[in-house]
């Protein structure tokens, strides 16, 4: 093969990634999972086709323009023009593309780094086979030769090559994983005396993550993986780069999308202590079954050894039947003395926080939080149940609790200038969790404006659920900002079904359009709960 013809389909491939960045940000958003990817490309179907389409017309007509005007024999002036074209092109449908205000941009971490080199090799072997076969068959003119075919082959079908070029980094990538994964392990097997704890549920595990971190802080040296860090990758890197000699506990949050996930991470941690927040209707895209969503979580109690102790958050349903099955040594906490372990009575909750009394025998110990919510005032009794079993005192609890902090996004109630009070609880939202914040935003003051988008992931219930979620509205808000014209219909008919008047339901196409309508509509006293806020991939148009 002539040199100026490698050089062209280097072009095509270099403009081809370029070209593809907004299906490669899916992809990451996706967590390199296919299933999840083919949905996002479904979901955006004309903008993750068009780049592909216009870097064909450009192929097409600067092959056509190029031909035409440069003579024959300078091929190589031909193969310089159609290179700047491609490369120039690629930087062009990659800046056409780009979202303005993405929530999440594109990370360029190692493996994207990685997956970007495998995918240019990719389609460099796919490109370079279409061409000999072209050769082979009798063609030799590789100036029309090459366009035709690959426009034909290539730019048109680039979401299918990415997912390729992530198909064959798959095995580099996971003999990577694993290597640093047996690494962490020898980290955590030279820590006999580590505490580990892993702590799994459809919601609820980052807040209880960082209450349980605050908490322990009063008595160990504790290491609370960071943000949202539940993946096995994710805990690796904490492993790796963030426990120290000093650490006496490690506290991992364990997520969870398919069957086996919290078990790979149990391989991973080894925890001594399993805590279960909640088992509900979510990933039901992935899991499919609410059964599958139970066992999923149980996999982190099956794990314990026969000297560990479990815990859970008394939910009246799942949660109290994996605590029935279960054992091992367990802690199951709540609100009122019935059947609990530990508990809270005397609760007295405003805009500002919560007080109430924390109970376990015949220990009472007064409490109080800036934490909003009946639900946070459970996920401070789930952590602090593990905090007796430490070996803190009540006084050291009661301490703990009072310097916690909101965690973002999770009911954090932040005041603005002008007097408008925002409570955000944009992260991730559960129909439990959402019902929750609106009993919190039931007891402000003034005008109540709920912006959401509703939920997501949750299968063939999702309709329903976000039906239940617009009828929980309708008891709670006075104006109802709804993001999203399709995925909001089922919200709207729940507001609607309950009398809610349509004159306050106002749908918009992002958050950015709601931000705008509080900008020239929200006033002095009002109350804005922004309840869920849903990544690039879920964007609608």
């Amino acid at each position: 093969m002539e040199f100026h013809s490698v050089v062209v389909l280097l072009a095509i491939a270099v403009a081809c990634l370029l070209s593809g960045r907004t299906m490669i940000h899916y992809f990451q958003l996706e967590s390199y999972q296919f299933p999840g990817y083919f949905k996002s490309l479904r979901r955006h179907m004309p903008r993750v086709m068009l780049p592909g389409a216009i870097l064909n017309l450009l192929w097409i007509g600067g092959a056509w323009l190029f031909a035409s005007i440069i003579p024959e024999d300078r091929v190589w002036l031909l193969s310089f023009c159609m290179c700047l074209l491609l490369i120039t092109g690629g930087f062009g449908i990659r800046r056409l593309f780009l979202e303005k205000n993405e929530k999440k941009p594109l990370r360029m971490t190692p493996r994207l780094k990685r997956f970007y080199g495998i995918s240019l090799i990719v389609f460099m072997c796919i490109l370079m086979i279409c061409v000999h076969c072209v050769s082979a068959g009798g063609i030799k003119d590789l100036k029309l030769s090459i366009p035709f075919l690959l426009v034909a082959l290539f730019p048109l079908f680039l979401p299918l090559w990415i997912a390729l070029g992530g198909l064959v980094a798959w095995p580099v990538e996971k003999g990577i994983s694993e290597l640093y994964f047996r690494d962490a392990q020898r980290i955590l097997n030279r820590r006999p005396d580590l505490i580990r704890i892993g702590i799994t549920g459809s919601w609820g595990k980052t807040s209880v993550k960082f209450i349980l971190g605050t908490l322990l802080e009063e008595k160990y040296h504790t290491l609370v993986t960071p943000a949202s860090f539940n993946t096995p990758m994710g805990v690796t890197k904490v492993i790796r780069t963030q426990l120290e000699p000093g650490h006496r506990v490690f506290v991992s949050e364990m997520g969870a999308r398919h069957v086996g996930d919290i078990r790979e991470m149990c391989r991973l941690v080894h925890p001594a202590l399993g805590i279960i927040t909640s088992v509900g209707p979510q990933h039901l895209d992935t899991f499919k079954t609410l059964e599958r969503v139970k066992n999923t979580k149980y996999e982190l109690i099956e794990a314990l050894p026969g000297s560990g102790t479990a815990f859970f958050s008394d939910d009246g349903g799942i949660c109290r039947e994996l605590y029935e099955k279960t054992s091992v040594k367990k802690w199951i906490s709540g609100i009122g003395p019935e059947g609990h372990d530990l508990w809270a009575e005397d609760i007295q909750m405003n805009g500002t926080g919560s007080h109430f009394t924390l109970c376990h025998g015949n220990q009472k110990t007064a409490c109080e939080t800036s934490l909003l919510g009946e639900l946070n005032i459970r996920n401070i009794l789930l952590a602090a149940s593990v905090c007796l079993e430490l070996g803190l005192s009540d006084r050291q609890i009661a301490n703990g609790i009072r310097k916690l902090q909101p965690v973002e996004h999770r009911l954090q109630l932040i005041s603005n200038p002008g007097g408008l009070s925002v409570i955000d609880d944009a992260f991730n939202s559960n129909i439990l969790g959402a019902e929750q914040a609106l009993h919190v935003l039931k007891d402000f003051p003034g005008r109540r404006i709920v912006v959401t988008p509703g939920m997501v992931e949750l299968g063939n219930q999702e309709a329903e659920l976000n039906r239940q979620l617009g009828q929980q509205m309708s008891e709670s808000c006075d104006t109802a900002i709804l993001v999203g014209e399709k995925r909001s219909i089922p919200i709207r008919e729940g507001l609607l079904d309950k009398g809610f008047p349509e004159t306050q339901i106002f749908v918009v196409t992002s958050l950015e359009e709601a931000q705008v309508w509080l900008r020239e509509n929200a006033r002095s006293g009002d109350t804005v709960l922004f309840e869920n806020d849903l990544p690039d991939n879920y964007t609608e148009g």
